[in-house]
């Protein structure tokens, strides 16, 4: 599983469920705290439609760490301040670039997890589309 989609996965999981799944490979070896959870600010990137240029919208406060097992590292960053889910979230990596045989029944609870995400946002949509005006002028045109 490719890194962009795993984290997006793991950002809209609760943190409950990626516990339990961190568990998992915390049971496969020693997993080492490298850098403490921690708050830090970081810069957000836009692109600015026109000109199609990069520009800095503001500061956001994430929470960074870095985990080791086997001298293979994880890590992850996440905005906001939830200590436990960003080390779940790192030890859950550190097991994906250890190559782990647990990692694969973790993959399979991480796609369920996505079908359910993709279901949620899905029926999210289908509410916001039921009230969505559709403004036509008397004459048939659209406005």
């Amino acid at each position: 599983m490719e890194k962009r989609r795993l984290f997006r996965i793991m950002v809209g999981a609760k943190k409950e469920k990626l516990q339990a799944l961190s568990q998992l490979v915390q049971d496969s070896g020693d997993v080492l705290i490298i850098k403490e959870p921690s708050k830090t600010l970081t810069m957000i990137k836009m692109r600015e439609p026109v000109r199609n240029s990069l520009f800095y919208i503001g500061e956001v406060m994430v929470t960074e760490t870095i985990v080791e097992m086997n001298k293979v590292k994880g890590m992850a960053v996440t905005m906001g301040d939830d200590f436990e889910k960003v080390l779940a979230m790192a030890v859950i990596d550190c097991g994906f670039n250890n190559h782990l045989p647990v990692m694969k029944k973790i993959e399979e609870e991480l796609l369920a997890l996505e079908a359910e995400q993709i279901a949620k946002h899905e029926q999210e949509n289908a509410m916001y589309l039921k009230t969505m005006v559709n403004f036509n002028t008397m004459s048939g045109g659209e406005a």
